[in-house]
């Protein structure tokens, strides 16, 4: 039975998502659908990136993502379907698939036979996107959709910039606790073990904890979280709240001492 998630900014009092399940299950009657979310803010192709890398991570190979934050809907951004990590990732090329386009293949949905039969300027989950995430349910050859892609949308956000002695990275999510999750990798801050010091703002941290048990209650600590990327946290708080800060906000780590 194949699987088909479906991860969308449409919260869940409309129709949208309604629909695109039922235009999908009309194509692949045997695809069992599973939600990752719908309250992915809205237009918030970030948000939406981080949520779905992390979720799609515990799927099996071959579940298939339809994945619709589409700010850019019915201009000339081009709509994909992606084959990586043994997963196939269906939607918009709009960043949305950053975390996953390292040795992916990538292709255009070019191919209007198989979109619904007269497609909306506005609603592409429902007419393009649902019908060739089910048409790959059912064994579609992955090139059968349209040409190769070269150049997908890669958002900067993803990646940290990192030198011998600092790692400049980002805030790029921040869960529902408050916690500020970074784009700065465990393997990026391994070399220096835990002696570093974490500039956020106006603050700054010293030393990553294992737990946020390790220190007090209502104290800050950075670690490295369940997706092995650096957080900043405040144990029994929000980090957010403490700290101030947003998704985006600059994030400096450098060793204590030099190596």
């Amino acid at each position: 039975m194949p699987i088909l998630t479906l991860t969308t900014d449409f919260g869940t009092g409309d129709y949208y998502v309604g629909a695109m399940k039922g235009v999908a299950l009309g194509i692949a009657p045997d695809a069992r659908l599973i939600d990752i979310s719908h309250q992915i803010p809205p237009q918030d192709v970030l948000a939406a990136a981080f949520v779905l890398r992390h979720a799609a991570r515990e799927f099996p190979p071959g579940t298939v993502h339809l994945a619709v934050v589409d700010p850019g809907v019915g201009t000339a951004r081009r709509p994909i379907a992606v084959a990586a990590a043994d997963q196939l990732w269906i939607g918009p090329d709009n960043g949305l698939f950053s975390f996953v386009l390292n040795d992916a293949r990538v292709h255009h949905i070019a191919n209007k036979a198989l979109y619904n039969s007269r497609p909306s300027r506005t609603f592409h989950g429902r007419d393009i996107f649902a019908p060739i995430a089910a048409h790959l349910c059912t064994g579609l050859d992955l090139a059968a959709v349209g040409p190769p892609v070269y150049d997908p949308v890669v958002l900067p956000e993803i990646t940290a910039q990192k030198s011998a002695q600092r790692i400049a990275g980002r805030i790029i999510h921040i869960d529902h606790f408050g916690n500020l999750v970074t784009n700065i990798a465990a393997a990026d801050i391994e070399p220096w073990g835990t002696a570093v010091n974490i500039r956020l703002g106006s603050h700054a941290l010293a030393g990553l904890s294992r737990t946020y048990g390790d220190v007090a209650e209502d104290a800050p600590l950075a670690l490295i979280g369940s997706v092995e990327l650096l957080e900043i946290s405040v144990n029994g708080g929000s980090a957010a709240q403490r700290f101030g800060l947003d998704r985006r906000d600059p994030i400096i780590v450098e060793p204590t001492t030099e190596r």
